[in-house]
């Protein structure tokens, strides 16, 4: 067998175990499609650099590893994608040491990147109000959004679980909708008595204008009755944000990090802020307080007379 065909079935090997890791992170660990998309972009593109340097993505030692990681941090791969392929080349190897295709797990010998913690753009409660009074409530689109928009800031919520969400989630009596996040984890989110004031008005009329004669599962819906997508969230917020002259960048996740961020500043408990993201680790949660500090010392600044 010629070198060339040894090396087209290597290839073929590595993709055929890394498709076997990319379908149990969708279905065994129930990674979101995102990340999926992520894991599979950066890891056939390190195994194309390994293979020009002669060596697998399957079979590669630590040196070989760290040679590659070495060079994209030479041509300027900034820390946090480095840190994001590293994540993926960790959780690829654990599964191959799992499946028994390897005995060890080059990555345990690998350092992670050291990553400043940058603070989470968020909104001041002046610039969400203006937001959630922005749209028209005089028409079902206006009406859809004034309850889209109310319920994204009222309970925290990522773009992909708002779009998820199905009517049978919201739970009208109770006042909470039952929410499924990452890795498939539900959790139940009180909604606020506003929030629920417009979502029932939108639940009365204008989704039923909206779908017309056509049924949805979906609690949001577009103009055609059909599900509501990321990209058409993302496109309400900079609609809104261009009407109200809000210079800052708006996004669902901005929206999100409002909450918190809010919920930190009058005192809410850091564990209940936790519980309502859907945080697996307090320390993620724990940014909002550095976010509260910094907002003091801004105001100390610029109301004290020695500020």
């Amino acid at each position: 067998m010629s070198p060339t065909a040894r090396g087209d079935g290597a290839e073929a090997e590595d993709e055929r175990l890394l498709e076997r890791f990319l379908d149990a992170c969708r279905f065994a660990d129930g990674l979101s499609a995102n990340t999926v998309v992520s894991y599979a972009f950066d890891l056939r593109g390190f195994a194309r650099r390994l293979r020009a340097a002669g060596d697998r993505l399957a079979t590669a030692r630590p040196p070989a590893l760290l040679a590659g990681l070495a060079a994209l941090q030479s041509e300027g791969r900034s820390p946090r994608s480095q840190a994001r392929l590293l994540s993926a080349l960790r959780r690829y190897y654990r599964f191959l040491v799992a499946s028994g295709k390897r005995r060890d797990d080059p990555t345990l010998a690998l350092a992670r990147p050291r990553l400043g913690r940058p603070l989470p753009r968020t909104l001041s409660e002046r610039e969400v109000a203006a937001l959630l009074e922005a749209p028209e409530t005089g028409t079902a689109l206006g009406l859809r959004d004034r309850a889209l928009l109310e319920i994204l800031y009222a309970c925290g919520l990522r773009v992909s679980e708002l779009v998820g969400l199905r009517t049978a989630a919201y739970g009208a009596r109770q006042g909470v909708v039952r929410v499924r996040g990452k890795g498939r984890k539900e959790r139940i989110v009180p909604v606020g008595e506003e929030a629920r004031l417009w979502l029932e008005r939108y639940l009365g009329s204008a989704r039923p204008f909206l779908l017309g004669a056509r049924e949805s599962p979906w609690l949001f819906v577009n103009a055609r009755g059909g599900p509501l997508t990321r990209q058409g969230v993302w496109t309400i917020l900079r609609a809104y944000a261009l009407r109200t002259g809000l210079e800052k960048r708006v996004s669902p996740h901005v929206f999100r990090h409002a909450f918190a961020t809010h919920l930190v500043d009058r005192g809410a408990d850091l564990r209940v802020v936790q519980l309502l993201l859907g945080h697996s680790d307090l320390g993620t949660t724990e940014i909002y307080t550095h976010v509260a500090r910094q907002r003091l010392r801004t105001l100390h600044r610029r109301h004290h007379p020695r500020g």
